[in-house]
């Protein structure tokens, strides 16, 4: 079986082999299971490449991204992720967050969220909206984590279409959020005051992490589908030991912890908790 996407002069056939080579690649350096059917997808992604370096086949563009520093495979895995999101996305976390916030015992510590896959930064903002608009001043910071180095520069922005607005409440927007003009018409931009307590980096997940803390809330938000069970259990032992006692884990109302040995405590289902502070 065989895929093709036409780029302008020519039409580039991606082979079986190659789909399963591409498959292997992935999965190797983000934990990513492609499964069957994604062809068009990986033709749709990848054909730019190919005509970008005048290659005639998948099999030459691949002898490009043997060395896991080249610049060209940091390419091929930012085009290969996949980078759905949008504010306020599973609003009911964010009550939640609201809440387990307001209730908080006093620390002298700032209150820290990690976005464990922030994509192009919704999510952190979103969570940054909460946080300030309910601690009453207390110091609270958002780390947002990627492995797609296009999706972080576009999170630094902090710039979105208008139309990204829909599902954020009128008042935060109005607190938290300011309408371009002249070069930035048509775009919403993040006010300053929450640019400057939201930070982004990139990680890989499956790899070994930066030195990045500990944290009250980790949302690691629809990443687990995309992971066999292995890897699963794999990163939810590694982002458990970033969670501080008392302090909450949010998976995705489509993602469970069923099969993963873990201390965590479920509040609800898709929240979890660390043991009790002290």
């Amino acid at each position: 079986m065989t895929a093709g996407i036409s780029t302008d002069a020519f039409t580039v056939q991606l082979t079986a082999r190659e789909f399963a080579w591409v498959t292997d690649f992935l999965y190797r350096h983000t934990g990513i299971v492609l499964k069957p059917g994604k062809e068009a997808m990986v033709t749709g992604r990848l054909a730019r490449r190919l005509k970008h370096h005048n290659l005639a086949s998948y099999t030459e563009y691949f002898q490009r991204l043997g060395d896991p520093a080249a610049p060209e495979t940091q390419v091929a895995v930012d085009l290969l992720t996949t980078n759905e999101t949008y504010f306020f996305r599973e609003p009911d976390h964010f009550t939640f967050l609201r809440e387990a916030m307001l209730n908080r015992q006093p620390s002298s510590q700032p209150v820290r969220v990690w976005s464990a896959a922030s994509s192009s930064g919704e999510e952190a903002y979103t969570t940054a909206m909460v946080l300030d608009d309910c601690l009453n001043g207390s110091r609270w910071e958002v780390l947002g984590t990627d492995i797609s180095t296009r999706v972080v520069e576009r999170a630094q922005r902090g710039l979105y279409p208008l139309d990204a607005a829909a599902k954020i409440p009128q008042p935060l927007l109005r607190k938290y959020c300011l309408k371009g003009r002249g070069e930035f018409e048509g775009y919403l931009a993040i006010a300053p005051l929450l640019l400057s307590n939201v930070k982004f980096q990139t990680a890989n997940l499956i790899a070994d992490l930066p030195s990045i803390g500990t944290f009250d809330v980790v949302f690691l938000r629809n990443v687990m589908i995309y992971f066999d069970l292995d890897t699963k259990r794999e990163l939810v032992a590694k982002v458990e030991q970033l969670i501080r006692p008392g302090g909450y884990l949010l998976i995705s109302h489509s993602e469970t912890l069923n099969a993963i040995d873990t201390k965590l405590t479920m509040v609800k289902p898709s929240i979890y908790r660390a043991g009790s502070p002290g």
